[in-house]
């Protein structure tokens, strides 16, 4: 016990001597800028840096642009900005800036550097091809962060287990990120750090790297990238939220110290507060998180990660502890803070990755950091004045006339811009090109999003004491052009896409619980006044199996393609809704009969044949089948030939149905191939999906392209549903499934998981989920339902 105190007393003795040498660090770096500021030197340097960088940047106008078709358009249409920069000529400059900028700030590299100059133009290279294929093949949204355009990178690299690991992950983290944060941001820093980890590794590789090492090396990245970027929601973004009590708060800065100062996440223990399930979660991810790294690291660089973190955070806690009605702080106190902590974000990625010690790469990262900062504080000044959140903006503008001692952060910001471009990067032409089109770009930015009148106050307040630095910039504002960036557009691309996918899912499933309800009240099948005895006993086994908790998917999609996307009639359709349940509990009766897969519970209840018996189990089926082709008979709205078309399609698929179960029950004990099993599993359950997007179709007469695009994308969600199934059933939790899991193994059934074992299931099910979603590109237009249906398909837990 004594010599775990002793351990811990020596630990955090380390841990405060580090925090201190990086105050130190930042004190030596806020005096040099305090001085230049004092100076004031460096003003004429700049304006001379403006007049080299204008000539660039301020043209007259040019007949290309008027050739190229039209203004410059809105940058937040991708794919028009991407066609006009290239029909203007601007592209190749647009990412050299962009890529450039991204191995300053987060590759913390020189631009001068020979490899980095031909890295940046091999990834510029390779972005504008990627954007043409985008633009050639008519792409309504480029894919950026969507499940399908990150599985197929993880192919290409040969990842794949490791993009369907984080991918899942991810899935929970959103799911999981309490309503007090913003949760597009929250999942767009996360994304963003491992992306980072990514790169990092990326800018190391080459083209003698053995291919195992690189496999290995980028599945390392993409975990270590989740494991500390799961930092930014659950730590950083947490304790800034008023999603927890202050005593939460405590306990859970307490909790990270410890594990930071031992190296070992100490249990949850007793939670006070009331927010025990998301500390639950958030503490078990972490744990898990802070252990792959330990465990990834090199002995000799675990310290140094345990003593960067702890830095980081620490800094984090002290700006935390601020309170705007604090009157007194001082400029170091303000500043020092936000000094370590932007420079330690970056810093620790290397000690995550247990990288070599690379002088350059620290110097450049330690001083770029606050640049990075202060436009960041400077953009989101009024939200933090907002959330009375302590920076360097809101203290300057609460204080400034009552402490005429306060260094203004806007002008210690170009004091820094101009210790980067002339001392960091030896006055660099790339780097003043990068940096000062970063600079206006921002402040482009911050004009737009402010209006003009909001804008010239804010310089008012923040500018006017340097108006001959100020006269220039401001002339740059309204004047140059080509300073945007692409991390910049895809960023706002990411956020937005993010958020739009939030307002769909929960619109999906607001669909699916609506129209679930109103299929549930019309399934019930009711009984005349004078029925005979055995008819009533059918009608009530068959509603006995109809009441189950079924999911209802069929119906549901049926009543999403034909009232959503085609304009049908809700109650012109209900006859088929009903059919398409009836069809699929009928279905299930006979798959659960002791002859076929011989199962106990369906629906979280008992079988019908285990209620009853067998004979009464398969009349039932029976009954339930005839009711479906009366209700569809009955769709009385329609055009006869067009109901004919439909019950003959009907038939013909239900006929597919009966092969199918009859191929799988002659499969049993067999060893299949993958392609008896994909005919299998297509003709039991893709068709069912087959015919409740196309059967709506029919009625609405579409042309026959968007039937095959249907039958297409049902094939392969049909599929993809199939193997999750195989993947439940392999090792699901009974309790949520609603069956007992392991049935497959006992009836001694090839499933997808028997055949290509866990992970190659998985694999597959990914590959049949991209296939279903080019089958939706080809589409009229988007249908966001099915999108988010077939992420269900991939990602439920029943």
């Amino acid at each position: 016990m004594n010599n775990v105190l002793m351990n811990q007393t020596k630990a955090e003795a380390n841990a405060d001597e580090a925090y201190r040498h990086a105050e130190q660090k930042a004190s030596q770096y806020f005096v040099t800028l305090s001085q230049q500021l004092l100076n004031n030197t460096h003003i004429d340097t700049l304006t001379k840096d403006f007049r080299i960088w204008q000539k660039k940047h301020i043209h007259r106008w040019s007949w290309l642009s008027w050739f190229a078709g039209k203004r410059k358009p809105d940058a937040t249409d991708i794919q028009k900005y991407m066609h006009w920069l290239n029909a203007t000529g601007k592209i190749d400059d647009y990412l050299d800036r962009s890529i450039s900028y991204i191995y300053m700030r987060d590759l913390g590299q020189a631009l001068d550097n020979p490899k980095t100059k031909d890295k940046i133009q091999r990834i510029a290279k390779d972005t504008q091809a990627y954007f043409m294929r985008v633009a050639s093949e008519q792409q309504r949204q480029a894919d950026y962060i969507s499940p399908a355009a990150l599985y197929r990178w993880g192919q290409r690299e040969q990842i794949e287990e490791a993009v369907i690991w984080v991918m899942d992950k991810l899935k929970h983290v959103a799911a999981n990120i309490p309503p007090e944060l913003d949760a597009a941001q929250a999942q767009r820093k996360l994304i963003k750090i491992i992306l980072g980890v990514v790169l990092h590794v990326d800018d190391e590789l080459t083209e003698d790297t053995p291919r195992e090492e690189r496999i290995a090396k980028l599945d390392a990245a993409i975990r270590l990238g989740y494991s500390y970027g799961l930092t930014y929601p659950f730590v950083d973004d947490l304790l800034d939220s008023q999603a927890l009590t202050t005593q939460e708060k405590e306990q859970y800065s307490a909790m990270i110290q410890q594990a930071l100062l031992t190296g070992i996440v100490p249990d949850l223990g007793e939670w006070k507060g009331p927010q025990l399930e998301v500390i639950r979660y958030v503490h078990s991810e972490l744990r898990e998180a802070f252990e792959y790294i330990r465990n990834y690291q090199h002995e000799e660089m675990r310290h140094t990660f345990f003593e960067q973190s702890y830095v980081f955070f620490q800094s984090q806690e002290i700006d935390r502890g601020k309170k705007l009605s604090n009157a007194h702080y001082t400029n170091e106190e303000l500043y020092i803070p936000i000094i370590i902590k932007s420079a330690s974000s970056r810093l620790i990625v290397r000690s995550v990755l247990s990288a070599p010690e690379d002088e350059g790469f620290d110097l450049r990262t330690f001083h770029y950091g606050i640049y990075n900062q202060l436009a960041d504080d400077f953009a989101d000044m009024f939200d933090d004045m907002q959330d009375e959140a302590v920076t360097p903006y809101t203290y300057y503008l609460k204080y400034r006339d009552l402490r005429p001692d306060l260094i203004n952060p806007y002008e210690l910001y170009w004091a820094v811009i101009w210790f980067l471009i002339h001392d960091v990067y030896h006055s660099n032409a790339k780097a003043r090109e990068v940096i000062l089109d970063r600079a206006i770009n921002g402040l482009k930015r911050c004009r737009e999003r402010l209006g003009q009148a909001k804008y010239d106050e804010v310089m008012t307040i923040f500018a006017s004491a340097q108006p001959g630095l100020n006269q220039v910039v401001q002339q740059m504002v309204r004047k140059a052009d080509d300073v945007d960036f692409l991390d910049k557009l895809l960023r706002d691309q990411v956020v937005s896409q993010l958020s739009n996918d939030k307002q769909e899912k929960e619109s999906f499933q607001q669909t699916i619980r609506t129209v679930r309800e109103q299929i549930n009240v019309e399934l019930q099948i009711n009984k005349a006044t004078e029925e005979l005895e055995m008819k009533g006993k059918l009608m009530d086994a068959a509603n006995y199996s109809l009441q189950g908790d079924g999911k209802r998917l069929r119906p549901i999609l049926t009543w999403v393609m034909g009232v959503q996307e085609y304009g049908l009639s809700e109650s012109a359709i209900m006859p088929l809704l009903r059919s398409m349940e009836y069809m699929h509990t009928a279905s299930l009766i006979f798959d659960d009969l002791p002859t076929q897969d011989n199962a106990e519970v369906r629906r979280g209840r008992s079988t019908l044949h285990q209620l009853h018996n067998s004979a009464t189990a398969e009349l039932t089926g029976l009954f339930l089948i005839q009711r479906a082709i009366r209700e569809q008979s009955s769709l009385n709205r329609f055009d006869a030939q067009t109901v004919l078309k439909l019950i003959q399609y009907s038939a013909i698929k239900a006929e597919d149905m009966c092969m199918g179960q009859a191929m799988d029950l002659d499969s049993k004990g067999k060893l299949l191939s993958l392609e008896e099993l994909n005919t299998i599993c297509f003709y039991k359950t893709g068709i069912a999906f087959e015919a409740a997007l196309v059967m709506p179709a029919i009625l609405a007469e579409v042309k026959d392209e968007e039937i095959d695009a249907l039958k297409a994308f049902a094939y392969h969600a049909g599929i993809a549903f199939q193997i999750r199934d195989d993947l439940l059933d392999y090792g699901g939790d009974q309790l949520i499934l609603g069956k007992p899991a392991g049935q497959d193994e006992r009836n001694n059934n090839s499933t997808f998981v028997s055949i290509l074992g866990e992970l190659g299931a998985q694999k597959a099910m990914w590959e049949h989920y991209c296939l279903a979603t080019d089958a939706l590109r080809q589409m009229p237009k988007p249908i966001p339902f099915l999108k988010h249906l077939l992420d269900y398909l991939v990602g439920r837990e029943r």
